[in-house]
């Protein structure tokens, strides 16, 4: 997703928002419906043979509607093209109407035979899934849930699996899967970029993502509602202007990083040091006595002070310009007496880890102050199962920030940034920060961007994709697996650095 994100369009729709794009597109630009099909069917055509350009075994699978119809139309074009095409309908053919209706004999017409389904292996070297579009809000059952597992059958055997618009059984608008999703290597979408194919699960199940807006005029897009916007790295350099020469350390904040109990040290110096490579003036912490020694040893730029109660902290709040709390906080009393001390001040927070949990055992509202829950601890700031966040990641990002006054972000695969103004995403960011300490990372990212001036919702917006392109570009230069978040500290300077990339 990362190499191509820069390509896919800013603005960000539901399923609901997209049909309506589609039907204005028709009724108001005068664009005749099998025309558009006609577009969408050689984008996707086009994008499956830039991924499988040597011609093979093809076996396209057509649903009901104009998903089917789609899937039709770039069956005859793979024919034309040298496939050995085989098309299976899920449907009675004489159910299609309208612009489907007009696909399949464009397919019949050009010598192109249909078959009914069978629950039986699929042996290809490419399956094509035309069968459920954007309009789904049902689990899938039936010969459909059959076809879609002889898909992902098929993969597992070596197939190739190309989705055209979304990966069947994805909701467009939340990225739930809906009982049975194909698995696609390339999904081709069109006319709006659907979120659910951006975040949840619909990343992994959607694969390598291209988008056209066939053809449609910018006119269609105006005062269109729509859902989020994507983070663009246009956003980043137009915040991080470059420096003054006469700035001082002063000028560039300080933060206060608060956490590290006994045996959790770690968690906070990671934090600490996101904070300095993100360019904060000045980085203190509070952690607990064990650590602060040795920790200023191996980092002298940090100011290290071991905190034994929480009036031990009051001075040090008072004196700084931001406060990053709960790495490695822990749960006992130690732990309390700071986090009632950072909460009680007056200074921005940027509250993650066990400060969340504490929150949410004693839930309470705040100015600014921004919260970064990953799904489990969303889960408990809103008494929800981490599946039910996980099922509607959007409704759960904005209940949070609704119910708690925060600038919230939800992390994981897209993450969300719910602020009061939009709904931001981020499709940068990979598989291999799947890693403990990767969250203290973004925290330190975060409150240093905040300590350089920018406001709740472009640090905490900023800090994702600063956080998410240094992961891609640490796994780019190694690989995924076996990435440590402190692999990340140089990739983030580079990137809050924008002016250079």
């Amino acid at each position: 997703m990362s190499e191509s994100s820069e390509y896919l369009p800013e603005i960000v729709y539901d399923a609901e928002q997209v049909a309506a794009l589609d039907a204005r597109f028709i009724q108001s630009f005068g664009i005749d419906g099998f025309e558009l099909m006609q577009r969408a069917a050689r984008e996707a055509y086009a994008e499956l043979a830039h991924f499988w350009a040597m011609p093979g075994r093809m076996c396209v699978l057509c649903g009901p509607g104009n998903n089917g119809g789609d899937g039709f139309l770039v069956a005859r074009m793979a024919r034309e093209g040298g496939w050995r095409v085989r098309l299976i309908c899920l449907v009675d053919p004489d159910s299609y109407s309208g612009d489907a209706v007009l696909a399949m004999q464009s397919f019949t017409d050009a010598g192109g035979e249909i078959e009914a389904f069978a629950d039986e292996p699929i042996s290809a070297d490419l399956v094509v899934d035309a069968l459920l579009g954007t309009g789904l809000n049902r689990d899938v059952e039936g010969a459909l849930a059959q076809a879609i597992e002889r898909i992902n059958a098929a993969a597992e055997h070596g197939a190739g699996v190309f989705s055209v618009d979304i990966a069947s059984g994805i909701d467009a608008g939340t990225g739930h899967v809906w009982a049975h999703a194909v698995r696609a290597d390339a999904t081709a979408t069109f006319i709006g970029l659907k979120l659910g194919t951006l975040t949840g699960q619909g990343p992994a199940h959607c694969g390598n993502l291209s988008f056209s807006g066939l053809d449609a005029p910018e006119a269609l897009y105006s005062d269109q509602p729509y859902t989020a916007r994507r983070l663009t790295h246009r956003a980043l350099r137009e915040a991080l202007k470059p420096r003054a020469r006469t700035v001082h350390k002063g000028d560039n904040g300080h933060v206060l990083c608060v956490g590290g109990n006994r045996g959790m040290g770690g968690a906070i110096r990671m934090t600490a040091e996101a904070a300095l490579r993100s360019g904060a003036g000045l980085v203190s912490v509070a952690c607990h006595p064990d650590h602060a020694g040795a920790m200023s040893q191996a980092r002298p730029e940090l100011m290290c002070r071991g905190i034994d109660g929480a009036d031990d902290a009051a001075g040090l709040m008072a004196a700084v310009d931001v406060i990053a709390l709960g790495p490695g906080l822990g749960s006992d009393d130690w732990a309390h007496a700071l986090w009632q001390q950072a909460i009680d001040s007056d200074k921005p927070l940027v509250v993650d880890a066990d400060a969340l949990n504490r929150l949410a055992q004693a839930p309470q509202t705040r100015d600014h102050w921004i919260l970064t829950p990953h799904p489990g601890e969303a889960g408990r700031l809103l008494g929800w199962k981490t599946a039910e966040v996980m099922n509607d990641r959007v409704a759960a990002v904005q209940e949070i920030a609704r119910r708690y006054h925060a600038v919230t972000v939800l992390k994981g695969a897209g993450s969300l940034i719910a602020t009061p103004e939009e709904l931001w995403l981020c499709t940068d960011g990979n598989p291999g920060m799947a890693v403990g300490g990767m969250g203290d990372l973004l925290t330190g990212v975060i409150a240093a961007l905040l300590g350089q001036g920018l406001d709740l919702n472009d640090a905490a917006s900023l800090g994702v994709y600063v956080h998410a392109r240094a992961g891609d570009r640490a796994a780019g230069q190694l690989g995924q697996r076996g990435l440590l978040p402190t692999d990340l500290l140089d990739s983030i300077r580079y990137f809050v650095n924008p002016g250079r990339v």
